[in-house]
C-alpha cells in the first residue's frame, strides 16, 4: 500500500518551522531521510568527493562534475528489452527499504534522490506506472515549479534524453542557481539569443549561440504558457518520429510570480564519444542538468581530459538541426 512509503506531518514536525509550505516540507523530507536512510546518507557522503572544473565562455560558463555516484544513471540501458526485464525503481511498491516520500496533489510523490548531483536533489514520480509524457503533464510540471520554486528548479528528461526510467512519468528538482543556466540566463538570452515574440503576458526567446540551443518562454499566466508549449510541441512533432514524443529536456523556475521555461529540442540521445573505443571514449549521457551547464562525468579519466572543444562538439552532435529549429521558431512567431 502507498501509505507504507508516506511520511506523516507528525513524522516531519521535528524538521519544520511554523507556517511551512510545500517547499519547506520537501526540504524537511530530505533532512528526515538523511537521518534514517543509509543509502541516502552514503549518496550524500559521496558528494564530498565530487570535483568541479569550470570552462569560461563569452557571457556564460560550463561546469564539468566528476561524480562517480552517477555511474548507474549515465550508463543506464534504456532499450525496451532492458526496461521490461527490470523492476521499476520509481514505483512506490518497489522502493528500497528506508525510502519514504510525501504525497503531492494530483497523484505525485516527492522522493529524495539517493544518487544526488545537487546538494538537495529530488525525484518527483507519478504514483501510477505511466510513461514519460510531457504533453499530458506539462501543467503539473509548471505547478511543481511554482510550489517548490522558493528553493528549487524543476527539470524534465524526455524518453531517450537522459531519463533512466522513461517508462515511469517523473520530474526532478534541485537547488536553484546550481546550474549555470540559472545564474547566466538573463545575460545569455540577450547576448547569445533573440527575443522572437512578445505579447502582453508572454516573452519567447530563441538562443542559438549557446552550446545547447534552446527556446525559452516567460509568463505569469499558466494558460498562456500551456498554449505556447502546445504550439511548440505541435511544430516539433511534425519533425519527429510519428507516435513518439519529440526529444527534449525542460528546465523551469518560478520567481516574482513568473515562470521561466527553457526547452532544449534534441535530435540525438547520446554523442559519438559515448560509444567510441579506447582513448576517444567519454562516458557522458547528456540530460537536463548537462544542458543547464553542468556536465556529469562518472569516470575521473573523462573529467580530467575533457576539453572546451569536446564540450562544444558534444552539444552540436545531440542538438536539433538549424533547419528544424528555424521551422519551430517560425511556428512560434506566427501562432502565439
Amino acid at each position: 500500500m502507498i501509505k507504507n512509503v508516506l511520511l506523516t506531518d507528525n513524522e516531519l514536525t521535528a524538521y519544520l518551522n511554523d507556517n511551512y509550505d510545500c517547499a519547506d516540507k520537501t526540504r524537511a523530507l530530505l533532512a528526515q531521510q538523511k537521518d534514517t536512510w543509509l543509502l541516502l546518507q552514503n549518496g550524500y557522503s559521496g558528494l564530498d568527493n565530487v570535483k568541479i572544473r569550470t570552462f569560461e565562455f563569452d557571457d556564460y560558463k560550463i561546469k564539468v562534475q566528476f561524480n562517480p555516484g552517477r555511474i548507474v544513471s549515465s550508463s543506464a540501458k534504456v532499450d525496451a528489452k532492458s526496461i521490461n526485464e527490470r523492476k521499476c525503481f520509481l514505483c512506490y511498491k518497489h522502493l528500497p527499504s528506508g525510502q519514504k516520500s510525501i504525497l503531492y496533489p494530483n497523484d505525485y510523490l516527492i522522493l529524495c534522490n539517493p544518487f544526488p548531483i545537487f546538494n538537495e536533489h529530488f525525484t518527483l514520480p507519478n504514483v501510477k506506472h505511466v510513461s514519460q509524457n510531457i504533453e499530458t503533464s506539462f501543467y503539473q510540471f509548471l505547478m511543481f515549479a511554482k510550489d517548490l520554486g522558493r528553493y528549487y528548479t524543476i527539470f524534465y528528461n524526455g524518453p531517450g534524453c537522459g531519463a533512466s526510467a522513461p517508462d515511469h512519468l517523473h520530474f526532478q528538482a534541485g537547488n536553484k542557481y546550481f546550474m549555470p543556466i540559472d545564474t547566466d540566463y538573463d545575460q545569455v538570452k540577450i547576448s547569445q539569443g533573440t527575443l522572437i515574440k512578445e505579447t502582453g503576458k508572454l516573452k519567447i526567446y530563441f538562443v542559438d549561440k549557446y552550446p545547447a540551443r534552446f527556446f525559452s518562454f516567460e509568463s505569469s499566466d499558466i494558460e498562456i504558457l500551456q498554449k505556447t508549449f502546445r504550439i511548440f510541441l505541435k511544430a516539433f512533432s511534425e519533425l519527429s518520429t510519428p507516435g513518439e514524443e519529440p526529444m527534449m529536456n525542460l528546465i523551469s523556475s518560478y520567481e516574482e510570480n513568473r515562470w521561466r521555461v527553457i526547452v532544449f529540442p534534441r535530435g540525438k540521445h547520446r554523442p559519438s564519444y559515448y560509444f567510441a573505443k579506447g582513448d576517444e571514449n567519454i562516458l557522458l549521457s547528456p540530460a537536463s542538468v548537462d544542458m543547464g551547464g553542468v556536465l556529469i562525468t562518472p569516470l575521473e579519466k573523462d573529467f580530467c581530459r575533457i576539453t572546451k572543444d569536446n564540450i562544444i562538439d558534444i552539444f552540436q552532435q545531440i542538438m536539433l538541426t538549424n533547419e528544424h529549429l528555424e521551422y519551430i521558431k517560425k511556428s512560434l512567431i506566427e501562432n502565439t
